[in-house]
């Protein structure tokens, strides 16, 4: 792998696992797409759990940001293995980011170097992008990043959630582009379940949380800085329009000193205290 400054096969701040929580992945399979189905079973969304009724005192839960603490709560709800996929009052609740979180730092502990890609399902909803957290693991005999819906392994959304397609998933980077290109429209681009979030600022926003995921600081989904809140209330121009141009081109380029130089602008950066 060319990337020799952003080490992927190595933790960053939040997929770091406690000393005591190595133990507990001692038991993971060795394949990446195995470790990924693992994590598949830890993790209840949200949505499901209020659908499901019952876990209202534990929605709180999808706002963890560390592995360590998701890992923690599991702990807690049971002492069952971390490979055997759990009934949904054992699991952490959160959203597609955790699945692909838990994936990730699985692997980094297993120094399969992975990351999470922050971007759009564009096979959920025909003619549509959805939000959505994925997992990806560098593939050495192909030369490769292969793209994983930790998520919707095993389920039929695409015909193979363990190797996306190109265009199945698009990060938010991939998505700026187009819509700059007049490729889709950005009104298509969005959340599912609400009909406020929606638009060329959601393709935005989840640009810069890619960024942020490549740099190896993944963001919950709902997390703003910079100049983000200001995009979704409308009142960034063409400069701002500028800027997310050239993180997409550096995202796309998977450059890491320009991933990192570009992470380090103040309407890019983190906050510390975002990351603990």
């Amino acid at each position: 792998m060319a990337d020799e400054v952003l080490d992927y096969s190595q933790p960053g701040p939040l997929t770091i696992l406690d000393a005591a929580q190595f133990k507990l992945i001692e038991s993971l399979p060795s394949d990446p797409v195995g470790i990924c189905a693992a994590a598949q079973g830890l993790v209840l969304h949200a949505t499901d759990a209020v659908a499901a009724g019952g876990f209202e005192d534990r929605l709180a839960e999808k706002n963890i940001r560390p592995v360590s603490e998701l890992i923690a709560v599991l702990t807690a709800l049971g002492s069952s293995p971390l490979h055997e996929a759990r009934t949904p009052e054992t699991r952490v609740i959160g959203t597609c980011r955790d699945f692909a979180l838990l994936a990730c730092a699985f692997l980094r502990a297993r120094r399969i170097p992975s990351r999470v890609r922050c971007g759009f399902g564009t096979y959920f909803v025909e003619g549509h992008g959805l939000d959505h957290w994925i997992t990806e693991y560098w593939e050495t005999d192909n030369g490769r990043w292969v793209r994983v819906d930790t998520e919707h392994l095993g389920k039929d959304f695409v015909e193979h959630p363990d190797d996306l397609a190109p265009g199945e998933f698009l990060t938010g980077g991939e998505a700026w582009g187009l819509y700059r290109q007049g490729l889709v429209d950005g009104q298509r681009f969005g959340v599912a379940g609400v009909d406020f979030a929606w638009g060329p600022a959601e393709i935005s926003g989840n640009a810069v949380r890619d960024l942020a995921a490549l740099c190896k600081r993944e963001m919950l989904p709902w997390d703003e800085w910079g100049r983000m809140t200001a995009a979704y209330e409308d009142k960034t121009g063409p400069d701002y329009d500028r800027l997310i141009d050239e993180v997409a081109d550096a995202c796309s380029r998977d450059d890491s000193l320009t991933l990192i130089r570009l992470f380090a602008k103040d309407d890019l950066a983190v906050p510390h205290h975002m990351v603990g």
